[in-house]
């Protein structure tokens, strides 16, 4: 078992999916968590289920492509629980459209809370969790990828462009953090396609773009894709998170966890 008490986490996108499975995960684990996203009624709704279930979190509304709501964000782990010992940068959003369609607009509104947000995620929990900060024990930073970090999918460019800017960042700030001896692992997470109201929005937005006939004839393909034969779970990733926020992985640092039933290596 994964023992996370004393541990204080924060998630970022934990209203549903992947980031509110983290959060569960975390708390089950003992660790006292603050979830944000955008949507306040589906948090709150989450770190009641995570009290109610004998946990403690507590809920911010957190746009993270906004600086002023980062430092809000972390300031709810330090008043109210005392520390930051781990940080899952999880909101993203996923835009589905050819190359030669793509607007600036949309460019710029993926990449702020997709890069962006997560590089001043770093920068406002990195000064938390560095020795001298307010919490000042080193610590956990967990970013989620995906394998369109990895590889290339068409309809995906912009998305694409924006996990593997997440990768890259991975394994500089490992290095960075690492050099300056803060004492902060730096990881990533690389899923395949997750069972989630993101992952059927993507199978749609294919749909719509004329790759897959039908939403069933896109999720038989994209799942034969995955040799593993079957597709991912929220508590798959946040099993992966879990690990990487625990002691089971103090030697681990600017790597990459692909979880994608082989997808990848095909």
């Amino acid at each position: 078992m994964i023992d996370l008490n004393g541990k204080v986490a924060a998630v970022t996108g934990a209203a549903g999916g992947i980031g509110a499975e983290v959060a569960r995960a975390l708390a089950m684990a003992g660790a006292r968590v603050v979830l944000g996203d955008v949507q306040a009624e589906r948090g709150e709704q989450v770190a009641q289920q995570i009290r109610d279930a004998g946990g403690q979190a507590k809920f911010v509304v957190h746009d993270t492509s906004n600086e002023d709501q980062w430092i809000a964000f972390i300031n709810a782990a330090l008043d109210n629980f005392g520390g930051l010992d781990i940080l899952v940068n999880n909101a993203g959003i996923e835009q589905t459209c050819f190359l030669e369609n793509i607007t600036v607009a949309d460019i710029q509104k993926l990449l702020s809370v997709n890069v962006t947000g997560v590089l001043i995620g770093h920068k406002h929990a990195v000064r938390a969790m560095k020795p001298g900060g307010r919490a000042g024990k080193g610590g956990s930073i967990i970013n989620l990828s995906s394998v369109a970090g990895l590889i290339g999918t068409p309809g995906l460019g912009v998305y694409s462009a924006s996990k593997g800017a997440v990768r890259l960042l991975t394994k500089a700030a490992a290095v960075e953090f690492g050099r300056l001896g803060y004492g902060i692992r730096v990881n990533s997470i690389h899923p395949g396609l997750v069972e989630t109201e993101m992952g059927e929005k993507l199978l749609n937005d294919f749909v719509s773009l004329g790759m897959f006939k039908d939403r069933d004839d896109a999720y038989t393909q994209m799942k034969a894709a995955h040799p593993l034969g079957i597709t991912g779970l929220p508590s798959d990733i946040a099993n992966l998170a879990l690990f990487l926020a625990s002691d089971l992985s103090r030697w681990m640092s600017g790597a990459e966890l692909v979880a994608d039933g082989a997808m990848t290596v095909s």
